[in-house]
Formats: C-alpha cells, structure tokens, sequence
C-alpha cells in the first residue's frame, strides 16, 4: 500500500425509466437508480472523459443524502481528479467508483486495472498540468493506493465532525 498518514445533464442507462428531476437541493436519485449507488456497491463506468462528470454526479448524490453537503465541492474535485488519471493514464476499459462512510470520515475510492503507481509530483506555480495527486494529498485527511491482484484501488478520505 502507498498512502499519506495524515448544468450536467444526466445520461440514462440502457432499459432504465426516465424520472423527472428533483428539485436542486435534493438528491438526484434518477443518478443513482440508472447506474447504481457507489455506497451500496461499487459502480462500473465506461473509461470515457465524459464519465468523469457523471462519477461526480453520483458521488455529489451520495454525499449529499448522507447530509453532508458542506463536503461537495471537495468531493467533486478530488473525484474528478482520481477519475481523470484513471481514464487518461490506465487504458482500462473500466473504472470503478466506491463510497464508503465509517464514523468520522468518508472515503472514496476509484478502481481501475492498471498496477502502475500514480505518483505525486511537485508542483510550480506556473505548472498546467500534473496538479490531481497535489490537490489530492491537500484537500485529504489521507489518501493512498491499494495494490490488488487484478489493479488497484486510489482513495482518499475526508474527515466528517456530524455523527453517523
């Protein structure tokens, strides 16, 4: 394990009913009935760009229904960013999105088939480009990579004051 101690509009799945849209301040459920929810299970998507928007769609969903909306713009960004080097930097075919709420912290994990290491470079100014894993490791309580037979698993987590 490597770790560190401290207006888009939904795509429908294929077969699925088309719902009406909630209200804004509440959960997108059609979100989470058309591909699955990454708290009850891990959700496969398609190794696309386009797919990063709908794994921060999901993901803003799930923490938005566990009531902790204050953490969704720092979930948004740090799933983009562990969504974008999985589909520019594996070429999987896949992905994986996971959330899971423990007491004190969440943690999100994103699942591809790559066992290529992500690494976390220094990062100038000036730079356009290589800033993910930087945002990552200083928008995190943790972050790290799980090594698995088949790929790995990049998480991070974030800490949660509420009580679950």
């Amino acid at each position: 394990m490597v770790a560190r101690g401290g207006a888009e509009q939904s795509q429908q799945a294929e077969g699925a009913a088309v719902a009406a849209p909630p209200a804004a301040a509440d959960t997108p459920v059609w979100d989470l009935a058309s591909f699955g929810d990454p708290a009850a299970g891990e959700v496969r998507l398609t190794s696309r760009p386009e797919m990063a928007a709908q794994a921060r769609r999901l993901s803003l969903s799930v923490v938005r229904m566990w009531g902790l909306p204050h953490l969704a713009d720092t979930v948004e960004l740090l799933v983009s960013e562990l969504v974008g080097n999985a589909v520019r930097h594996t070429g999987a075919r896949t992905f994986g999105l996971r959330m899971h709420r423990r007491r004190g912290s969440i943690r999100v994990e994103v699942r591809d088939p790559s066992r290529a290491l992500p690494c976390l470079l220094p990062v100038r100014p000036l730079d356009i480009s290589g800033r993910g894993l930087f945002l990552v490791d200083h928008l995190s309580a943790r972050w790290g990579v799980d090594l698995g037979p088949t790929g790995k698993t990049t998480w991070f987590e974030l800490r949660v004051t509420e009580r679950i």
